[in-house]
C-alpha cells in the first residue's frame, strides 16, 4: 500500500505542470458607482423622470462608511466602500436632503445638514445605521451647498456658497449651543475666469453666451496642519465639471489657489466630470475624493457617483486619479493600487450589436432643462433582418436604445470585433419616460446574460432572473474569466415602461497587440494660453489615446481620454501656469508605452 501511494503522488508530480490554476481575480469597482440612484422629485411637475445621485458627502463614522446624496431621501451604509445599502432614516427633510454634508465628530456624533429649502438646520446622531436623527432649531436661513466642519479643538465653521456671482463664505458656529452663530461671515474666496481656463461655464469650457461659471460646493479637508478649501466649478452639467482647492494655515484662511488645479477632474470618456464632491480618509489612512458626474441627457440635473484616488504629494499638492476613471478600478482594500486602473481593456467598443425590438434609438442631452438636443437615429437592419442598435457600444451615456416592452421577450446581442477573456460587465440602463418621481421601493432589474464563442453555443455567466437588487449601473464581475466573442443581454423585468439602455460594456484581456507609441505629438498653447490644441499621428488599432498633463514631468495629475480621434482641442489650462503633456494609445489589448513629456510655457 505504501508503494501505491508513492506511485500516486509520483504520477499527480508529473501530470501537475498541465493543470491550469485557477486566477485570483482582485476585487474592483467602476464609476459610476454601482448604487440604486433614487429618483427625482425636482422637476416631476413637468412629468420628467429620472434617477439621479449628486453631490455625495461621504464619512467614516465606528469604522464603517455612510454616504448622503442630494435629494435620496435616506442615504447608504458600507463596510467596504464598494458594497452599498440604502438607510430610509425615521426623521428627514421633506424633499431629502440638498448638497448635504456631514461630519463625524469623535466618533460619537454624524451632525448632517442640507435642508432644500435653505434653513441650515442640523440632525445628529450617534447611531446613523439605526435611521434615528434628533434636530436641533433652524440656525440661519439662505444656506446652500453647506459645508459642516468641526476642527480638532472643537471650534466649529459653516463654509457655503452656490453662484455665479457671489463667493464662498464662512461663520462660526457654537456647537455646544445649537449651533448658534458665533461670529461674523466672511467671504473667502471667488471663481477667477480670466486666469482659470477650467473654470468657464459650459461643455469644454465653452459656451456662447454666458460667460461666468458658478462655485459651488465647498468642501474642506485637513492634513498635515493645512486647511484645503474645495470648490466645483463650472457647472453641474458639463463634462468638465470640477473640484479644486485653495490652502490655508487656519479654517478661515487666509487662502491661496492651489497651482495643479483642479484636483478632480474628469473631460473625457465614458461617463464625465468629477466635481462637487469630498475628500474622505478610509480606516487604512487612504483618501478618496467622492465626487458627482454628469449624465444630462433626461435633464441637466441627472447625475451619477464616482471614487477617486487621492494623494498629497512632497508639496503638499492635493490631487486625485482619474486616469481610465470610469474602467475597473482595483478595489478599496488593495495595498499598492487601490482605485487605480487594474488593466482590464473595453472589449465591447463598436461591437456590431442587434436587438429584439425598437421603439426608439435616440442621442439627446441637455445643459437646461427643456432645451433638449435630440437626434433620433434611422430603424436599420442587417442582411438576415435583425434590428441594429450601435447606440450601445458607441461610449456615450446620453445615447440610448429603448425596446418596445418590458418582458422576457426583449434581449441584445454583441458581436464583439475580435474575442476576449471577459472579466467584467457594466449594465447602463437608461430612464425613458419611466413615470417614476421619488425614492420608490421594490424596483428590480431581472436578467441572464450569456456569452458565446461562435454566436451559436451559449453559456450563461450571470443569472439575476430572480433578483431583488436595483442597479440602474450595474457592474458585475466573473469569478473566473471566460473566453468569448459573442455576449447576450437577456431581459426580464426592468423598473419603467420599456426596457432602455445607454450601454453594455464588456471588459477584459484582447489576445491581440496592444498599440504601438504614438509618433509626432505637438502640443500648442493658443493666444488665449487657456487654450490648447494637440495633434499626433494615428497608430493603427488603436481605440483612442489618453492624454497626460500637469505642472511637473513627475505630476502628470490629469488626464483626457478620447476615443478614435487624433486631434485635440482644451480650454481648461491656467493662464500664468507652465505644463508638461504626455500621450499613450489603448484599445483592446492593452496601453502602449507612453510618448517623452513635452514641455510647455
Amino acid at each position: 500500500m505504501k508503494n501505491f501511494k508513492y506511485i500516486l503522488i509520483g504520477t499527480a508530480l508529473l501530470i501537475s505542470p498541465f493543470i491550469s490554476a485557477q486566477e485570483v481575480v482582485p476585487e474592483t469597482y467602476i464609476n459610476p458607482l454601482d448604487i440604486d440612484y433614487t429618483y427625482m422629485v425636482y422637476n416631476s411637475s413637468n412629468n420628467i423622470s429620472y434617477r439621479s445621485g449628486a453631490d455625495p458627502a461621504v464619512i467614516e463614522f465606528q469604522g464603517e462608511y455612510y454616504m448622503f446624496v442630494t435629494r435620496s431621501f435616506g442615504y447608504w451604509h458600507s463596510k467596504d466602500l464598494i458594497n452599498w445599502e440604502f438607510i430610509k432614516p425615521e426623521q428627514w427633510y421633506f424633499e431629502g436632503s440638498n448638497a448635504p454634508t456631514a461630519f463625524n465628530y469623535n466618533d460619537s456624533l454624524v451632525y448632517f445638514a442640507g435642508d432644500p429649502a435653505g434653513y441650515g438646520s442640523i440632525l445628529y446622531t450617534d447611531d446613523p445605521k439605526s435611521g434615528k436623527w434628533t434636530p436641533t432649531a433652524s440656525i440661519s436661513n439662505n444656506i446652500q451647498d453647506s459645508e459642516l466642519f468641526i476642527d480638532d479643538d472643537g471650534k466649529t465653521y459653516l463654509y457655503w456658497g452656490s453662484s455665479n456671482v457671489h463667493p464662498l463664505k464662512v461663520k462660526m458656529l457654537d456647537k455646544d449651543d445649537r449651533f448658534l452663530e458665533t461670529g461674523v461671515e466672511k467671504e473667502l474666496i471667488n471663481l477667477v475666469e480670466e486666469e482659470h481656463g477650467w473654470e468657464r461655464f459650459g461643455e469644454n469650457n465653452y459656451h456662447p453666451t454666458l460667460k461666468e461659471g458658478y462655485m459651488e460646493g465647498a468642501s474642506m479637508t485637513k492634513h498635515n496642519g493645512k486647511y484645503y478649501l474645495q470648490y466645483a466649478a463650472p457647472g453641474t452639467q458639463f463634462n468638465v465639471y470640477a473640484d479644486a482647492a485653495y490652502v490655508g494655515e487656519t479654517p478661515l484662511g487666509p487662502f491661496k489657489y492651489m497651482k495643479n488645479n483642479p484636483i478632480s477632474f474628469k473631460p473625457g470618456g465614458f461617463t464625465n466630470g468629477a466635481g462637487h464632491g469630498i475628500t474622505m480618509q478610509q480606516t487604512n489612512g487612504q483618501y478618496w475624493h467622492f465626487a458627482t458626474m454628469a449624465l444630462a441627457s433626461n435633464s441637466h440635473w441627472e447625475r451619477r457617483l464616482a471614487m477617486f484616488p487621492t494623494y498629497f504629494d512632497d508639496e503638499g499638492l492635493m490631487y486625485t486619479i482619474t486616469s481610465y476613471g470610469d474602467y475597473p478600478l482595483y478595489g478599496p482594500d488593495h495595498p499598492t493600487k487601490a482605485g487605480l486602473h487594474n488593466g482590464w481593456m473595453l472589449l465591447s467598443y463598436k461591437g456590431e450589436t442587434t436587438v429584439s425590438s425598437s421603439q426608439m434609438q435616440i442621442r439627446k442631452s441637455t445643459a437646461t432643462d427643456g432645451d433638449f438636443d435630440i437626434t433620433e437615429m434611422p430603424l436599420e437592419k442587417n442582411s438576415e433582418g435583425e434590428i441594429i442598435s450601435n447606440l450601445l457600444t458607441d461610449e456615450s451615456p446620453k445615447s440610448f436604445w429603448v425596446a418596445e416592452a418590458n418582458d422576457d421577450n426583449q434581449w441584445v446581442e454583441i458581436e464583439m470585433l475580435a474575442p476576449g477573456n471577459i472579466y467584467a460587465f457594466q449594465l447602463n440602463f437608461h430612464d425613458q419616460e419611466a413615470g417614476i418621481y421619488t425614492r420608490t421601493e421594490g424596483l428590480r432589474h431581472r436578467y441572464t446574460l450569456e456569452v458565446s464563442e461562435d454566436g451559436e453555443n451559449w453559456k450563461t455567466v450571470e443569472d439575476r432572473s430572480k433578483s431583488f437588487e436595483d442597479t440602474p449601473n450595474a457592474y458585475i464581475t466573473l469569478n473566473q474569466p471566460v473566453r468569448a466573442k459573442y455576449v447576450r443581454y437577456n431581459n426580464i423585468e426592468v423598473p419603467g415602461n420599456n426596457l432602455a439602455l445607454s450601454e453594455i460594456r464588456v471588459f477584459g484581456k484582447g489576445f491581440g497587440k496592444k498599440p504601438s507609441r504614438v509618433k509626432s505629438f505637438e502640443v500648442s498653447r493658443e493666444e488665449d494660453r487657456r487654450d490648447a490644441s494637440f495633434t499626433w499621428k494615428a497608430v493603427k488599432g488603436a481605440q483612442g489615446y489618453n492624454i497626460r498633463w500637469g505642472i511637473a514631468p513627475d505630476k502628470l495629475y490629469h488626464a483626457w481620454l478620447i476615443y478614435d480621434s487624433n486631434e485635440h482641442f482644451m480650454r481648461n489650462l491656467d493662464r500664468d501656469t507652465e505644463y508638461y503633456f504626455q500621450i499613450e494609445a489603448f484599445n483592446e489589448n492593452g496601453i502602449s508605452e507612453r510618448s517623452e513629456v513635452i514641455y510647455v510655457e
